[in-house]
């Protein structure tokens, strides 16, 4: 190899070498270069920092449209398969997304998803929160219960005892069927010397009873149903009024099991018939001349329902004045919602609550009240 030809081999290593050593300044170079928007350092601690507010934005848009359905719920439509009321039967489960919701923006590390979960929490909090607290007091003058026994029940006779020992004194039972009315008339006399039926619905008082008579909750309405006898109607009739006369001064005390409602994947919730027996309730609540009212009953349906305005625009609901929690009556097994209401007018509840499960397929549910 001459001289010039090892001169020029030297020259290309020392190239290479600077070559290299002009690539690793480059890359150097670049993650400290200034962004051309900013002109900060675009430094790994920066990329990862705006990344966890750029990440889960579907995650806080779910967590938005929550917050929306429970603000807004009232105002969805319900003339399409009552969708409206069929979310607000079940609105206090909504706030179990929040949790899903919670676990998702963990797993993706993104700030605005939990920052967006505030909204639809304070919309829940706002709407549930007081019932999550004890709000019972001691004393009362008078204790109301309501029970749907169920026309299926099993075990009529257990159920009248399990009534007796809640030691109401005002007892309101739905869904009595023909063949047990004798049973539970039997079982509850003692206790209880004055009742009166109206069709499948009762009351039992250790009171006398004045002024019953049924009330119509639409369970028969239409021409069909105007044509047909007062004492053919009367056998299903499911709503009644009564006075009963406390130590205390005369208490109106309504007895109503509303029509049921249906819920079909394709046509949605089918609650017509409650729907117009919620009215006729409310109406005839609205024209009570007594002062002091108590509504019991199967009302298939939650007061966040706005089939019940007519109603829950007159009366307090005794379980969200005065119980502990949801106070959730049906179904008995796993209660999921209450739809067995006790609502007052003109007197206070002190307390309520739900009682243990007999053989019907709901659990009955008590409160105390005074003057």
């Amino acid at each position: 190899m001459t001289g010039s030809e090892r001169g020029q081999t030297m020259a290309t290593r020392v190239d290479t070498g600077n070559t290299a050593d002009a690539a690793a300044e480059a890359r150097t170079q670049d993650t400290t270069a200034p962004s051309v928007v900013t002109g900060t350092p675009r430094t790994p601690g920066t990329l990862r920092a705006s990344g966890i507010w750029r990440r889960g934005r579907v995650l806080a848009t779910a967590a938005l449209l929550l917050a929306l359905l429970l603000l807004l719920h009232a105002s969805i439509p319900n003339r399409i398969g009552s969708v409206g009321s069929l979310i607000e039967t079940f609105l206090p489960w909504c706030g179990l997304f929040v949790p899903l919701l919670l676990t998702g923006a963990l797993l993706r590390r993104s700030a605005t998803a939990v920052i967006a979960l505030l909204l639809p929490v304070v919309a829940w909090l706002n709407l549930f929160g007081g019932l999550l607290t004890d709000k019972t007091r001691p004393g009362g003058d008078l204790t109301v219960a309501s029970h749907n026994v169920g026309a299926q029940n099993p075990d009529p006779v257990g159920t009248a005892r399990a009534l007796v020992r809640s030691d109401a004194d005002v007892l309101a039972l739905e869904e009595l069927a023909a063949q047990a009315r004798g049973t539970y008339e039997k079982e509850l006399a003692k206790a209880y010397p004055h009742h009166t039926v109206q069709g499948t619905v009762g009351l039992w008082s250790r009171f006398p009873l004045s002024d019953t008579r049924p009330v119509d909750v639409k369970m028969d309405a239409g021409p069909l149903g105007d044509a047909k006898p007062a004492e053919v109607k009367m056998v299903y009739n499911r709503g009644m009024r009564t006075t009963v006369t406390t130590d205390h001064g005369p208490l109106a005390v309504y007895v109503a099991h509303l029509g049921s409602v249906r819920v079909n994947p394709r046509a949605g919730l089918s609650a017509g018939q409650r729907d117009a027996g919620a009215q006729s309730l409310g109406q005839a609540v609205a024209a009570e001349e007594n002062e002091r009212v108590v509504l019991l009953g199967d009302l298939n349906g939650t007061l966040d329902d706005r089939a019940y305005a007519g109603i829950t625009s007159r009366m307090e609901s005794a379980q969200e004045a005065a119980g502990s929690g949801f106070g959730f009556s049906w179904p008995a097994s796993f209660p999921v919602v209450r739809i067995d209401q006790i609502l007052v007018r003109g007197v206070e509840p002190e307390s309520a609550w739900v009682l243990p499960a007999t053989g019907s397929d709901h659990r009955p549910v008590a409160a105390r009240i005074s003057w």
